[in-house]
């Protein structure tokens, strides 16, 4: 875009610029003069503002940011749309210029950003003393020159998301035995409580062992939706739970372990389990602790 319109390039390149000052790739929308704009909401949140409206209205200049539509209008309709469409930008967006940019970095508290305010301070103290700031010209004709300062700062940036990014990784492998190791035990729970005999059934459960169900979980839920109910939804997610162990004799489950397994709510699995009793699918007896235990009609 800059070949195209024929105008100078920057001194420093104003994708590091940004990320030395921000620490973070901010989308950019620059114009046939050569001015940068950058999505406000973008810049604030990077920033840590929580609200890029009072952002705008305590940090900013007005002249120093406008409305995306604003922006595009003047390029023309085609040009105008081609730009905002490959941005992913919308026109109600609120935009901010390089200026607004780094009044947003100067007002923030962010730790990341006293590096590139330590630069913009030293910028300013070597105008007020020489004249003027120079930068070392680059040792290729058609490169951009970079302060060390910005280049160090960089640098730094890289080195905390690297940082970051293998944190993660290891958080993320220790969440993943964690979860695998808690699957276990929740498995290892359920297999011992279905083993626990039911009050009046044990005799049966005895007799039961080493010989398969006459009837499988399936043909169970088939049977009740054929000869009592539509079991669907979380009435079957609910009656799929219980089927199992109610073949083995009982389903001796507080309705806390039901919504664990089914993820519904707890008052919900309540209702479910309700209208299986209303339907004749299970009936319920109390034990001696007073839990509620489930068994085939």
């Amino acid at each position: 875009m800059d070949e195209q319109h024929g105008q100078k390039q920057d001194a420093i390149d104003i994708d590091d610029f940004v990320y030395a000052a921000t620490g973070a790739r901010v989308r950019r929308l620059t114009m046939p003069d050569g001015t940068h704009w950058f999505p406000a909401v973008d810049v604030a949140g990077r920033l840590g503002y929580g609200n890029t409206r009072d952002a705008l209205r305590s940090a900013v200049p007005q002249h120093h940011t406008t409305s995306l539509a604003d922006l595009v209008r003047p390029v023309g309709r085609t040009d105008g749309a081609r730009e905002v469409a490959g941005h992913g930008l919308k026109k109600s967006m609120r935009m901010v210029d390089l200026q607004g940019l780094v009044h947003l970095v100067s007002r923030c508290a962010e730790p990341e950003a006293a590096p590139f305010k330590a630069w913009v301070a030293d910028v300013v103290a070597t105008v007020q003393r020489d004249g003027s700031y120079a930068l070392e010209p680059s040792p290729l004709p058609s490169g951009h020159v970079m302060p060390q300062q910005v280049a160090d700062i960089i640098v730094r940036l890289e080195g905390r998301n690297r940082r970051l990014d293998e944190e993660f990784a290891v958080w993320a492998a220790e969440q993943h035995a964690l979860l695998r190791e808690t699957s276990r035990s929740l498995s290892r729970i359920a297999d011992s409580l279905e083993r626990i005999a039911v009050p009046g059934q044990r005799q049966r459960s005895r007799q039961q062992i080493g010989r398969r169900p006459a009837m499988t979980p399936q043909e169970l839920l088939a049977s009740w939706n054929a000869d009592r109910l539509p079991v669907t939804g979380d009435v079957r997610a609910v009656a799929a739970c219980l089927a199992p162990a109610l073949l083995r004799g009982g389903a001796r489950y507080r309705p806390e372990e039901i919504a664990r397994r089914t993820g519904l709510a707890v008052e919900r699995v309540r209702d479910c389990v309700g209208l299986l009793v209303e339907r004749g699918c299970v009936r319920q007896i109390e034990a001696a602790d007073g839990a509620r235990i489930h068994l085939l009609p």
